[in-house]
Formats: C-alpha cells, sequence, structure tokens
C-alpha cells in the first residue's frame, strides 16, 4: 500500500469503521532515549540544516516520527513510540519546537534511528526488533481494531503509513514491517517523497518481529518550490460547486445591494420630500405617517446602548477578528504558509498579538462616545476577551487530552508562552490603541441632540420585534458561506490541505458585504417602528450567523464523519464553538459599524426641527 498523502484521502480504498473510548496502554514501550550521545548544540544544528533544505551528498537526512492515531479522528494523536515500536540504532538527534505554532498543534517529532543519507540507497535491512509479549500485542491489535495510521517527515515533507491491517474475519491481525522509502531529489534538494509499507506479519504472542527498511534515490523534474503540490487536492476544492457557490453569493451581493440602493433609498428619498414638504402631503401619504416614523426618535437614536462596557469591548474585539482575518489571509495568498508545521497558526498568534492596538482603539473610542467612566476596565474586557474564550475552551480540552496521553496535550511552557504573550504584548498595545482611540474619536458627534427622557416605544407587530429581527438577521450572511464552511471544515478535520486563499478572500469580501446589507436592512425596519435600540439588535442580527454556523457544524460531524470518542467529539465541539463565537463577533462588529455609518448619514441629511 502507498503511504503518500492520497491514501488518507476519504473515498480511497481504505474505509474504516468507528470503534470505541479508550486511553492507550502506554506504559507498555520504553520510550526511546531521543537525547543519548548528543548534544544540544548538535540538534539546533540539524534544524537549521533541515530549514536550509539543501544537501550535499551522503549526508546526513533525518527521517523524524511524529504521531499516530485514529484514521477517522484527525486530533486524536499519540507520539509515535507510544505503541511498542522499536528505534533504529543511530544515535538519535535532539529536537526541539521550533515555532509556537508546532506546540500548540500536538508536534512530536521524534528521530526513527534509521541511517539515511542523501543520495545513498539502502538495501533491504532489518534496524531493529520488536519483542512481542502478550501486552505489546493487544496495544498493536488496539492500533489495527482502531485503523491508526502514522506520520512521518523527511525534510519536512509529510509521510503517511498505516500501522497494519485485519483479515476478513477480524481474527488475526497483521503488522506491516517494512518501511521502503523512495526519495526524489532535484540538484541538492530533496523534492519528493513515497512510503510503501510492506512486509505484514501476523501478530503472535511472544515472538520477535523484525522491523526493516530500504531507502531508493531518484532523480526528480519537481521543483523545490512545487514540491507540496502533490498534497493539494485541486479537484475537491476547485470542483465546479465550490466555483458556483462563490458565483451564487456574489449574486446574493448584487441583488442585495441593489435591494438597499433602490428600495431603501428611493423610500428615503420619499421620507425626505414628505418631512420638508409636510404641508403638501397628500390623504395617502399623511394615513401612512405612522409607518415611516425614523425621524420621530431623533432625540434618541444616538442614546447610548445598554450594558456599553460589554457592547464596545466587544465591537473592538470584532474589528481585531477582522483585522486579522484579513491580514493571515493575505499572507496566506502570498507566502503559502501550508508548507511548514505550524506556520499558519503562529502567524495568526503573532497577527492577533499586533493588531491589538485596533481593539483597543474601537473600542475604547465607542466607550468613550458613549459616556463611559470606567475606561481601564473595558480595555482589559476588551484585551482578554478572546484569550480568555479561547485559552478556557483549550484549557478543558487540554484536561481530556492529558487524561488520554495525546500529544495535543498542551505542555505548561507553552501555557506560560501563550500567557506572557497576552500580559506583555496584548495588553500594551490594547492600551495604546485605547488611549489613542479616546483622544482621537472619543468626543460625541452626533448630528441629533440627545433627548433627556428617553422617548416610550410604541408596540408594534412581532415580526418587528427585535429578538425576531435578531434570529432572521443572520440566514443570509450564513447562506452567502455555508458551502465554504464545508471546504473550511474538512481542510481542518479531515485530510485535506486547504490552499485556496483567494476563495477564502471573495468569501469575506461577500460576508462583509451581505452583512451591512442585511443589517441595514433591519435597522431601517426597526426604526420605521418608532424602536431606538439598534446598537445591540444590529451587532446580534450580524452575530446570529454564528448560531447557524455551528449548528451546521452539528450536521457536518454527524453525517459527514465518522468521529468517535470522548477525545475528539470535545475537541470538535469545544473548538467549534470558538470559531463560530468569533465570527459571530467578527460579523457582529462588521454589521453595526456599517448600520451607525448608515444611521449617522440619515439623520445627518434630516432636517430636524
Amino acid at each position: 500500500m502507498r503511504g503518500d498523502p492520497g491514501a488518507c484521502q476519504p473515498g480511497n480504498t481504505h474505509h474504516f469503521t468507528a470503534g470505541s473510548d479508550f486511553s492507550l496502554p502506554f506504559s507498555l514501550s520504553p520510550e526511546p532515549d531521543l537525547n543519548r550521545g548528543v548534544g544540544t548544540a548538535l540538534g539546533k544544528r540539524r534544524c537549521e540544516q533541515l530549514t536550509r533544505g539543501q544537501y550535499q551528498d551522503k549526508e546526513e537526512v533525518v527521517l523524524w516520527m511524529n504521531t499516530v492515531g485514529p484514521y477517522h479522528n484527525r486530533q486524536e494523536t499519540y507520539k509515535y513510540f507510544s505503541l511498542p515500536f522499536c528505534v533504529g540504532s543511530k544515535k538519535s538527534i535532539s529536537h526541539y519546537h521550533e515555532t509556537l505554532g508546532e506546540a500548540l498543534q500536538g508536534v512530536e517529532l521524534e528521530f526513527s534511528g534509521l541511517d539515511i543519507k542523501f543520495k545513498d540507497d539502502v538495501m533491504p535491512g532489518t534496524y531493529c526488533e520488536i519483542d512481542l509479549d502478550k501486552e505489546k500485542r493487544d496495544a498493536f491489535v488496539y492500533a489495527i481494531k482502531n485503523h491508526y495510521w502514522y506520520q512521518m517527515y523527511i525534510d519536512d515533507l509529510p509521510i503517511w503509513g498505516i500501522v497494519g491491517e485485519a483479515d476478513e474475519n477480524g481474527e488475526d491481525y497483521y503488522l506491516w514491517t517494512y518501511k521502503k522509502l523512495e526519495i526524489g531529489f532535484n540538484g541538492n534538494r530533496i523534492v519528493d517523497v513515497n512510503l510503501t509499507s510492506e512486509g505484514k506479519v501476523k501478530l503472535v504472542p511472544n515472538t520477535k518481529i523484525q522491523m526493516s527498511y530500504s531507502v531508493k534515490w531518484k532523480k526528480s523534474d519537481v521543483k523545490f518550490e512545487d514540491r507540496f503540490d502533490k498534497y493539494l487536492d485541486p479537484s475537491f476544492f476547485q470542483h465546479r460547486i465550490h466555483w458556483f457557490s462563490i458565483f451564487n453569493s456574489f449574486m446574493m451581493v448584487i441583488f442585495l445591494v441593489g435591494l438597499v440602493s433602490m428600495i431603501l433609498m428611493r423610500t428615503l428619498r420619499k421620507d425626505y420630500a414628505r418631512y420638508s414638504k409636510e404641508e403638501e402631503m397628500d390623504d395617502m401619504d399623511r394615513d401612512l405617517g405612522d409607518e415611516y416614523g425614523w425621524k420621530q426618535v431623533h432625540g434618541d437614536v444616538f442614546r447610548p446602548s445598554s450594558h456599553p462596557l460589554i457592547f464596545s469591548s466587544l465591537i473592538g474585539s470584532g474589528c481585531q477578528i477582522f483585522a486579522v482575518s484579513l491580514i493571515v489571509i493575505i499572507v496566506a495568498m502570498i507566502e503559502d504558509l501550508y508548507t511548514e508545521r505550524g506556520s499558519m497558526l503562529s502567524t495568526a498568534i503573532f497577527v492577533y498579538a499586533a493588531t491589538s492596538p485596533v481593539n483597543g482603539y474601537f473600542g475604547g473610542s465607542l466607550y468613550a462616545r458613549q459616556g463611559g467612566r470606567r475606561w481601564i476596565k473595558q480595555m482589559f474586557i476588551g484585551a482578554f476577551l478572546i484569550p480568555a474564550m479561547v485559552c478556557g475552551t483549550a484549557f478543558f480540552i487540554n484536561f481530556i487530552a492529558i487524561y488520554y496521553h495525546a500529544s495535543r496535550a498542551i505542555p505548561f511552557g507553552t501555557m506560560v508562552a501563550v500567557c506572557c504573550i497576552c500580559f506583555f504584548v496584548i495588553l500594551p498595545l490594547n492600551l495604546v490603541g485605547t488611549i489613542l482611540g479616546r483622544n482621537l474619536s472619543g468626543q460625541p458627534n452626533f448630528p441629533c441632540r440627545v433627548n433627556a427622557v428617553p422617548r416610550p416605544i410604541p408596540e408594534k407587530k412581532w415580526f418587528m420585534e427585535p429578538a425576531v429581527i435578531v434570529c432572521l438577521g443572520g440566514i443570509l450572511p450564513f447562506g452567502s458561506i455555508f458551502i465554504e464552511m464545508y471546504f473550511i471544515f474538512t481542510s481542518f478535520w479531515a485530510y485535506k490541505i486547504y490552499y485556496v486563499y483567494g476563495f477564502m478572500m471573495l468569501v469575506l469580501v461577500i460576508l462583509c458585504i451581505v452583512t451591512v446589507c442585511v443589517t441595514i436592512v433591519c435597522t431601517y425596519f426597526l426604526l420605521n417602528a418608532e424602536d431606538y435600540r439598534w446598537q445591540w439588535t444590529s451587532f446580534l442580527s450580524a452575530a446570529s450567523t454564528a448560531i447557524y454556523v455551528y449548528m451546521y457544524s452539528f450536521y457536518y460531524y454527524f453525517f459527514k464523519t465518522k468521529m468517535y470518542g470522548l477525545f475528539q467529539t470535545s475537541f470538535y465541539f469545544g473548538y467549534m464553538a470558538v470559531f463560530s463565537t468569533a465570527l459571530g463577533i467578527m460579523c457582529g462588529a462588521i454589521g453595526y459599524m456599517g448600520t451607525s455609518a448608515f444611521v449617522r448619514k440619515i439623520y445627518t441629511n434630516v432636517k430636524i426641527d
């Protein structure tokens, strides 16, 4: 069987069924001494050589063993040597996590002990021997029953292989013992790696199993910068359904923009004409006067929202999430972040920390305009709202990962590093943004004077209530992105590498336009009903998109995947809740900002008596 990424794609030769919850007996196999005979300096030098990606003839090439885990549970991974595999006789090379993203994503590189040299073929030979007692056999049998796959790296190129397989009756179990490596090179660079698993050996207690390997080097015409193209799946991401979804969303944008510009603008023009020339109104317009009541709340429409501290913090956080999404997508379009382990997550963390002034500026200025006085408290809440949500979820899931001894368990040192980023980078930059926001745009400059006494809100029809508007407001934004959600989910929860960031940029732009148009329409109807509580309504009607995305995640989990077990289920729904909430906050902030500009515009042009 081939060990390339194609073997891991849904719909290929191997179709597996779900198993049950478990905790692997990790104490069975003594883990190899990963530091024997080698100092830290040698490890750092080797990492630099790997990063450089250039080799001299017969220079050492390191085969890193990463993780092993169930095929259907991509995030449930364990150290490769947590199964009772044996390690080669060659001295190991120390490895340290080079990026924060690697540590957070559970990358656990361990040296295989195999002797591989650049352009030097290795004939089939034994590199270690497994003394298979009953406990070790049970561990392998459990892994085979749950269709365990393992991942390796050569020069940062991933390789996948399967642990073993069972016979048709499920009575006998076999371990793949022979790794046949074919490595392609172009000049002094490695551009292609393929693994063929052979040597099927039946698992019988109290026997010895010999593990063997061979290496075949071959010239390749693949360019070094194109070596990751084989891992991509153009037929999946560039399917006509994907193109059709983009076209469909684009047509929705045209329709909504036309709706706002033609209907609302014509209606507003009629309103302006009637309000400025009230004496010329005919009987029919006069009878419809109560329907067009948005001018009647001009003295309350700019009244501060309820709970301004939380509201300002949410708006600031949403603006920051939008800035992070925009910058990360642009960087991914330029740099091909999928070619480096953990680079996407590391980039997102760096960009989030660097854009903290955006949070402080928009949140702090809005809180000041609404008359808030506890600006320090607002700054702290705005700075730690998203980090607290993410870290709280990760902390909960980390307990389960530790119980399972999974590689996804976040090390204590990584937790400390994240906390240091929050306190020593995000908070100070947020403070800078808050001070700038309060001083540059913190003064209220509303076009209408706010009445001292709030105007009573009249009764209205049930479909004009804010709760109904909020529930309905997220349907169209979700409809514009739900096809893209399928591709994003599949790239994260299955074995697909997402690389069409141009599509993602288009979808983000479409989402913003649709969200602003929908919230403007909802706010206009609300103001016509003489209900001036538009701030929270505009935010929540756009943020309700998150509810539909999270509901879709349930459908995706039960009908599009075969995930199982406590760890994978908690991991999936925990981080989907974080993703949906962040998306909702971003959409809410976009909807509020667009609606705020609309409200300010229409009340600026109205002649106030």
